[in-house]
This record gives C-alpha cells, structure tokens and sequence, in this order.
C-alpha cells in the first residue's frame, strides 16, 4: 500500500478520533486529578508508612467489635437496609469502618464512616459504586452501548496512531544521519 492511501485513511480517521481523544484526555485528566487530590488518596499517602495495630493474630473482639458498633448505628439511622459492603481502616489517628448501603431493589444508596473506636458517625453521604467521571471516562455512563462505543474510538485511536506511525516511517528521509532519521 502506498503513502497515499495511508494519508487518505489516517484523514478519513483522524477527525472523529480527534473528537474522542479530546474527550477521554479530558475525562482522564478530570479522573486523575481526582485521584491524587481526593480524600481517599490523601488516607493513603498519611497512613502508608503506618504499621496497624490488627494483625492476622488478633483476637475477634479487636476487629469484631469495631463492625457490630458501626452495625448498631447503621441499623439505628437506616433499619433493614441491604449492606453492600464494609470496609475497615485500622491505621491512622481515626481508624473507621464504613458500611455502603443498598437500595431493597438494587442499586446503591449512601455510605457512612463510623469511628471504629467509638462507633460515632464520622461521615453520612451518597454513594455509587464507581464515581461519575470514571463511568463518564469509560463510557459505561452511557449504558452498555457506551462501553462498545468507547472499546470502538479505542480501537479507532490504535488505528489512527499506526497509520500515523506508517505516514511518518514512509515520508522520512532515507539518507538521513544522526538525530535526523528520527527528527526530520
């Protein structure tokens, strides 16, 4: 195949690929701003070089009692809700236990950070299972047909770059030395 049929399918490709790669390089920088300057980030750089007190040795009542605390308060401000998940952070000034609740008929709902020494609610706020721009980034927030659209302008934007690639290897110059075989 010659150069001009690759130019002519890089172009025929490239504007609609532009399109996506400025919206995922802008949904991907929201994602990853959000990221390392979110609370959850933040967690984890103050507690990474902390050793917890909860080993694999510990007695059931040392991991046990922070749960049933945050259960007798999370049954308290939301009676019979289906529980999702609970995740437990030992390490830290304020170890917590937080419990994401569930919709009865699917669905989520909110999630609450609860002291895991005292059991007092640090934290009652909505919740889903991924955060919106990581679902508006992947596509997913379109439905299904979303991430089949998104897999596609992936796929368009792979092509997009080896037809490039082919471009710029079949326009170099051959007689070229030094940085200039590359930088032409």
């Amino acid at each position: 195949m010659n150069t001009a049929w690759w130019r002519k399918w890089h172009r025929w490709i490239g504007f609609p690929a532009a399109l996506f790669l400025l919206f995922a390089s802008t949904t991907g920088f929201i994602v990853a701003a959000t990221e390392f300057f979110g609370e959850a980030e933040a967690l984890r750089e103050a507690t990474r070089d902390l050793t917890s007190p909860v080993t694999t040795a510990a007695k059931d009542p040392e991991w046990s009692e922070p749960i049933a605390r945050a259960m007798f308060l999370a049954e308290q401000r939301a009676p019979g809700a289906p529980i999702d998940r609970i995740t437990v952070q030992f390490k830290g000034d304020t170890p917590t236990v937080t419990i994401f609740l569930g919709k009865p008929g699917g669905g989520e709902d909110r999630l609450m950070v609860m002291n895991a020494r005292t059991g007092s609610l640090i934290k009652e706020d909505a919740y889903a299972d991924k955060p919106l721009f990581n679902r508006i980034h992947s596509g997913e927030w379109f439905g299904e047909g979303g991430l089949v659209f998104a897999m596609l302008w992936a796929l368009a934007l792979a092509v997009l770059t080896t037809s490039g690639l082919v471009i710029y290897w079949t326009m170099r110059r051959r007689n070229a030395v030094g940085l200039q075989k590359v930088f032409w």
